[in-house]
């Protein structure tokens, strides 16, 4: 019918989706399809398709099927609107039911949902089932998406180049993590994942290239929890004539981009806290917190044993094998890390725990790094970066002195980077936030699983 009858004209169309709930009544079927935007009904009826054709429906196609139904849209007396069906045709045929929801619709259109997929550890290892049937858990990963979108997007505008580095490495650095370990057999040769960016995309500014970052995958072989996975997307840059106070505000400036942009305001309730990103974020030295929620004066103990007593002395088991830096960092997660609930800038750190940072002017044993902190954990570590070459090989040979062969904490040393280092790199800051944390963040998930589509999972029966 056309618009001059009256009458608004008809809208024919061709949709396609997986059969959500079917109602059979006799000479009529209402069937609902889902596909990634939404759902619509169909409506089959003998005056269209004849009894045949509704009678194959009902008995060969089952809940989880693909079909592609044409007709001309309408709406029920309900308002719903409906696909009258005019033709239609399989295109998949489900063999297995979904371990999942199933729809049902009553006699007076409720439709109740049943067995919804809900276990965790099934969701996990059937991301497939789990996107399929919980609109939720789509609408979770698009939202991921739309972070790593805006987080480019501010780095673009800031003049950041994005680049790739390799992932296969001939020496792992740049972080304090054991690696992954594999072999290239043409070259017979040993080759690790990186466990971070840091050291190539720092090369990239002994070339001029003075302000850039790369969003990827990094490997760490260590443990698996609530907010670690083996594999993860970390985002890190370099800005050359930078430092990490100036680092510090333009994390502020990308976060409270991101929000903007993927949720249109700058408090976030996680976990039923509400969390408030707006600049300036609270800024608190080490030294300060660790006083503050422990009573442990840190400046005070300049030694590792001193430390160590302290800490004893307190009621803390502490690593008698464990270097000074490290009983610092023992501190931070024991007592502060747990109150730091808004985001937080923690800064000046340990030098033996960050190798590749310049030390605080008049301190050699502080260096100039934060990392920020919100709701509790680690969001993002920053440095000014060391740039002086002599200092740098004197670290790692510090580096491979004060921990054990085996110490996941060790950092090797690395001639090329070193070699790198000698042509002259400039003044700079540098940053690394794990992608996959901002995401738990913005999407209210306690657990990194949720915001990974495949997580690792240890090997079991499916």
């Amino acid at each position: 019918k056309s618009a001059a009858d009256g009458q608004a004209p008809e809208v024919k169309a061709t949709l396609a989706g997986r059969i959500r709930a079917t109602r059979p009544m006799g000479k009529l079927t209402f069937a609902h399809i889902e596909d990634g935007a939404g759902k619509i009904q169909l409506f089959l009826r003998v005056n269209e398709i004849g009894q045949e054709r509704v009678d194959f429906f009902n008995d060969r196609f089952d809940l989880g099927d693909f079909i592609q139904a044409a007709g001309t849209l309408m709406r029920t007396r309900t308002g719903e609107v409906t696909l009258l069906v005019q033709d239609y045709k399989m295109l998949a045929k489900a063999v297995s039911p979904l371990p999942a929801a199933k729809d049902e619709t009553l006699e007076d259109g409720t439709v109740v949902r049943h067995a919804a997929l809900e276990d965790p550890e099934l969701r996990a290892r059937q991301r497939y089932a789990d996107l399929a049937v919980n609109p939720e858990v789509r609408a979770t990963f698009r939202k991921r998406a739309a972070i790593v979108r805006a987080l480019r997007e501010f780095l673009d505008g800031e003049g950041f180049l994005e680049v790739e580095t390799p992932i296969l490495q001939p020496l792992y650095g740049g972080a304090a993590a054991r690696p992954f370990v594999t072999h290239h057999n043409e070259l017979d040769q040993d080759m690790y994942l990186r466990i971070s960016f840091e050291l190539y995309l720092k090369r990239l500014l002994v070339g001029n290239l003075e302000k850039v970052y790369e969003i990827g995958r990094d490997f760490r072989n260590e443990g698996v929890s609530f907010k670690h996975n083996p594999e993860f997307t970390q985002l890190e840059f370099y800005w050359a004539y930078a430092d990490y106070q100036q680092v510090m505000e333009l994390t502020e400036r990308m976060v409270v981009h991101t929000l903007d942009r993927v949720l249109g305001t700058r408090k976030v309730t996680y976990q039923g806290r509400e969390l408030d990103f707006s600049p300036p974020w609270t800024r608190m030295s080490m030294q300060d917190g660790i006083l503050e929620t422990s009573g442990i004066d840190i400046a005070a103990h300049p030694t590792a044993e001193s430390l160590r007593h302290a800490i004893v002395k307190a009621g803390k088991p502490a690593d008698p094998a464990a270097t000074r830096g490290k009983l610092i960092d023992f501190l931070v997660s024991e007592y502060l890390e747990p109150v730091l609930i808004q985001p937080t800038f923690l800064y000046d750190y340990p030098r033996d725990i960050s190798p590749l940072a310049k030390s605080l002017p008049g301190d050699p044993l502080t260096v100039e790094r934060f990392e920020g902190y919100v709701a509790g954990f680690e969001l993002c570590n920053a440095f000014t970066e060391l740039n002086d070459p002599l200092d740098q090989e004197q670290r790692f040979l510090e580096m491979g002195r004060d921990y054990q062969a085996d110490d996941e904490e060790k950092h090797p040393l690395d001639e090329d980077y070193l070699r790198a280092m000698r042509y002259g790199m400039p003044p700079c800051g540098g940053f690394g936030m794990g992608v996959d944390r901002l995401a738990m963040i913005l999407t209210d998930k306690h657990s990194i699983r949720e915001v990974l589509l495949f997580p690792h999972m240890r090997t079991g029966e499916d």
